[in-house]
This record gives structure tokens, C-alpha cells and sequence, in this order.
């Protein structure tokens, strides 16, 4: 009960005032979350070209806001998506390290991972200190430096989750790193050609500088299958660093609440359960031990979980409260985008 209060988002609170006792079963939301995310998965199928967790989000946004849902949403609905937002979005992480093949990662050579390592570094200090000198509030600044430095929605919720964020502040910083990545499929790759980059060049700097893996695919697919291979495997070594990052916020935390227990009467844990499930599943893939039928099956529910919190990330979005700080909003993305592609870009010059 507690969690789920907890969970409720400032806009849900000041907009529809208490939740009823009546109304805070989780089956509703997550019944809804699991219709958004279908939804998504029929988009997608339809139009290959969007992703589609960037489905799932604008999805969310639009129930929040449709006349004669929106009140279910705020309502309803809540305790169920504010709950699929937190706890799904945990196991899809975990299930996104059975898709990271740390021996082909390494295969790429240790200059192209100082080179990855580079551009992360400097993403996510860097948008983390342009958010806070643009006045952003809450936790904007850390998650949307984050979802830019790390792969994009699944990094903000991985790291919203030891960070105790709002669910407004996620669901604002998900939206902005969204549309962000889904900008990027039809802008890099006019880019290619002025740049004078090779498929192979041009496959590593789309993985090294687009946030989700889906925008990722969608992005170097245009220059051909070797371009897409690169692209997906610096995007995967990327995604390895997540487990790190989160493990220093989570350092951070806790040193920041030291002597301070939680609601269960603990401490924060110094490396969230979830964080040592993703990486146990990187090192399962590692084996070989799981055939592929089961990698493609634990791929679909990954996509499936992860489409579902998206939503209901999503639906907390307040698009008037977003409108106050748009400009701010807008002014970051941007700024966190030229220097996570121009970082990028002079990383793969220096290494291909």
C-alpha cells in the first residue's frame, strides 16, 4: 500500500485528489498497461520502422490525456501502472542482459571500449551538468543524462529505481529521450554521406550515440547489414556499462542517506537485486548454454514487459506541467545530443 501511494505521481495527486480504497487493486492499470503494450507490439508490426517501446510511450501519453480515459488513468488505473512502471520495468531489465553477448563485445578490440567508455563518461556528466544549469527539477537532469549516456527508456528506469525518483520526473525524462532517439533515425543518416563516413564507421558512431537498441537497429539498418552489425555491438557494450552506473548512483544514495532506513526498516542495498540479475543473465548468455528458440523467447517477453511499463510511464505524464518546462526541456535535449554524437563522432574517427 505504501509503495503504491507513494508511487502515485505529483500531477495524479493534484489532479484527482486521494485514491479510494476502492479503487487501489493493481489489476485495472495492469490490465490496461498489458492492452497499451499489445497496441505497441500491433504499431510496430505495422510500421517496422518505430520502435516499439517509443510506441509504447507515446501510447501511455495519449491515454493520460484522451477525454473519457483520462479520468480511469488518474484514477483507477493508477496503483496498476504505477506498479507496472517500477516492478515490470525491473524484470525486463534483468531479461535485457540475455541479449548482451559479452564475447562479441569483446571482440571489438579495448580501443573501441575506452572509446565507448569515453562517450558515456562524458554524455553523462555532461548533460547532468547542463540539466542542472538549466534549472530542471527533481531528478531530470540525472535520468534524462542517463537514457542519453546508457540505451535510452531502460536505463532511466533502471537508475530511477535506486534513485527513488518521482514518476513525473521519469515519465518527463522517458518522453524527451524518446522523442530524441526516434529524431535521430531520420536525421543520421542524411549525415552519413557530409560526414565521410564508411558503413563500418558510420554503423559504430549510430550505436555509439543512439539511446534505445530498437533506434539503434532502425538507424543503421539504412547503410546495410554491416553497418547494422557494428552498430548493434558498440550499442550492446554500452549497455553493459549500465550495470556499473547504476551501482555508483546506487553508491551515491546511500551515502547520501547514510544512517537512513528505508520504509522495511533496511538500508538501501549498495547493488539493487536487479542490477545482479542483469548481469547474472549476461554471464548465462555467455555460457552458450541457452539455445536460441529460448534467447528469442526471453527477447519477446523482454520487449513485452518492458512496452508495458513504458506505458504506464508514460500515462504519468502531465503535458501541461511538461509545457512549463519545455524550453528547458528542449534547450537539454538538444545540447545532450550534439555532444553525445559529436563525442561519438570523434571516438570512431580515432578508432576505425
Amino acid at each position: 500500500m505504501a509503495l503504491l501511494n507513494r508511487s502515485v505521481p505529483r500531477a495524479a495527486r493534484a489532479g484527482t485528489g486521494r485514491v479510494s480504497r476502492e479503487t487501489t487493486s493493481p489489476w485495472p492499470g495492469l490490465g490496461l498497461a498489458g492492452a497499451g503494450a499489445l497496441a505497441a507490439w500491433c504499431a510496430h508490426r505495422f510500421v517496422p520502422a518505430v520502435p516499439q517501446l517509443t510506441v509504447a510511450v507515446v501510447l501511455g501519453i495519449v491515454a493520460a490525456h484522451l477525454p473519457g480515459l483520462r479520468n480511469f488513468v488518474r484514477g483507477a488505473a493508477r496503483p496498476g501502472l504505477s506498479l507496472a512502471g517500477r516492478r515490470l520495468m525491473r524484470i525486463g531489465i534483468v531479461l535485457l542482459g540475455l541479449g548482451l553477448g559479452l564475447d562479441q563485445v569483446l571482440r571489438l578490440g579495448w580501443a573501441t571500449v575506452a572509446m565507448v567508455a569515453g562517450v558515456v563518461a562524458a554524455t553523462f556528466h555532461g548533460t547532468l551538468w547542463l540539466g542542472r544549469k538549466l534549472g530542471l527539477p527533481g531528478d531530470q537532469p540525472l535520468l534524462i543524462a542517463t537514457g542519453y549516456a546508457i540505451c535510452g527508456a531502460s536505463a532511466i528506469g533502471a537508475v530511477s529505481e535506486v534513485s527513488g525518483s518521482d514518476e513525473e520526473d521519469i515519465a518527463t525524462s522517458v518522453a524527451l529521450v524518446t522523442l530524441c532517439g526516434t529524431l535521430a533515425i531520420a536525421v543520421l543518416p542524411l549525415l552519413q554521406a557530409p560526414l565521410g563516413l564508411s558503413d563500418l564507421a558510420y554503423g559504430r558512431w549510430v550505436g555509439a550515440s543512439v539511446h534505445d537498441v530498437g533506434q539503434v537497429v532502425a538507424t543503421a539498418q539504412t547503410a546495410g547489414p554491416a553497418a547494422l552489425g557494428e552498430a548493434v555491438l558498440v550499442k550492446l557494450m554500452r549497455v553493459a556499462l549500465l550495470a556499473p552506473l547504476v551501482a555508483a548512483v546506487a553508491f551515491a544514495v546511500r551515502a547520501r542517506r547514510r544512517g537512513v532506513r528505508t520504509a522495511a526498516g533496511r538500508r538501501p542495498a549498495p547493488v539493487p537485486l536487479f542490477v545482479a540479475g542483469f548481469l547474472g543473465a549476461a554471464a548465462v548468455r555467455a555460457t552458450g548454454v541457452l539455445p536460441d528458440a529460448a534467447l528469442e523467447g526471453a527477447h519477446t517477453l523482454q520487449e513485452a514487459l518492458l512496452a508495458a511499463a513504458l506505458f504506464g510511464l508514460g500515462s504519468a505524464v502531465h503535458l501541461p506541467t511538461l509545457a512549463r518546462t519545455g524550453g528547458r526541456a528542449a534547450a537539454l535535449g538538444l545540447g545532450a545530443w550534439v555532444v553525445v554524437a559529436g563525442v561519438a563522432y570523434a571516438g570512431v574517427l580515432l578508432t576505425t
